[in-house]
């Protein structure tokens, strides 16, 4: 019982998100995503309360989404520029790909949505806190405005955010490597500048990020984790001890709040 009923909460949440993305919140009604997740009005409240309240939950969970795939700012790093390139190409392709994180985004745009805090301000703090980090180490160009870099970097991955919602950019993945290979030699110090990769240097031949995107566990598409390798962020690059373990991570270390959301339990 408790299976089917977290299994109903997945369905609403997932539904709702795909609705609010193609239609917005106003344009969504109760009854359509009841259809989209084929469960009764009764279902639906037993879970939600109102719309508003799927909202908040699907703003949560894409929250929580976008913190499982930058993680904490490293102590130190070896490469803290690649890092930030990696992450970024990474973010890109989960925006493209993740209708739940894409709708967490717009409904922040929403005019009718009742929103607070933009959604992109941990993605903007992180890539402070790695500038910072790269400035330390030396990987910094002296003198580099520390505030234009992290407004340049957060307005440029929001905005591709933004493209994805194009009618001819459905399906496809803006790229960042064009803004990169422009940003790069004014940001990198001379010693590692010839070293990163604007294109990433993650990308598998399935394209990036391929390899993250498993089936949930319904069957019915990626799952919600972002974040696959323990001890690490979502690009698997060491966060603090400098060690990565290369394992799965387990339900339970995977995504707290977001995968309660998700799955309407506690771990």
């Amino acid at each position: 019982m408790q299976d089917r009923a977290a299994k109903t909460r997945r369905q609403l949440i997932r539904s709702a998100a795909g609705l609010f993305d193609q239609a917005g919140f106003a344009g969504t009604s109760i009854g359509q995503i009841c259809a989209a997740a084929q469960v009764s009005h009764g279902a639906l409240h037993f879970h939600f309360r109102n719309k508003h309240a799927l909202g908040e939950a699907v703003e949560a969970t894409a929250s929580e989404i976008l913190r499982c795939v930058i993680g904490p700012v490293p102590v130190r790093h070896p490469a803290p520029l690649q890092l930030l390139v990696d992450t970024s190409h990474v973010l890109a392709t989960r925006v493209a790909r993740d209708p739940l994180l894409r709708a967490g985004f717009g409904l922040a745009l929403d005019p009718a949505w009742p929103g607070g805090a933009s959604p992109w301000q941990p993605w903007r703090d992180w890539v402070r806190g790695l500038l910072r980090l790269a400035r330390r180490q030396g990987s910094l160009t002296p003198g580099v405005d520390l505030d234009g870099a992290v407004t340049a970097i957060t307005a440029v991955t929001a905005g591709l955010e933004g493209l994805q919602r194009a009618p001819d950019r459905a399906g496809s993945v803006a790229s960042l490597t064009p803004f990169w290979r422009l940003v790069l030699p004014q940001l990198a110090a001379e010693p590692v500048r010839g070293r990163i990769d604007a294109a990433g240097s993650l990308a598998p031949a399935g394209g990036p990020d391929a390899e993250r995107h498993r089936p949930g566990p319904d069957g019915d598409g990626p799952a919600h984790a972002c974040a696959w390798t323990a001890g690490g962020s979502a690009t698997g690059r060491p966060i603090s001890d400098g060690s990565t373990t290369g394992r799965p991570m387990t339900a339970g270390e995977l995504c707290g709040l977001a995968h309660q959301e998700l799955s309407g339990s506690s771990w």
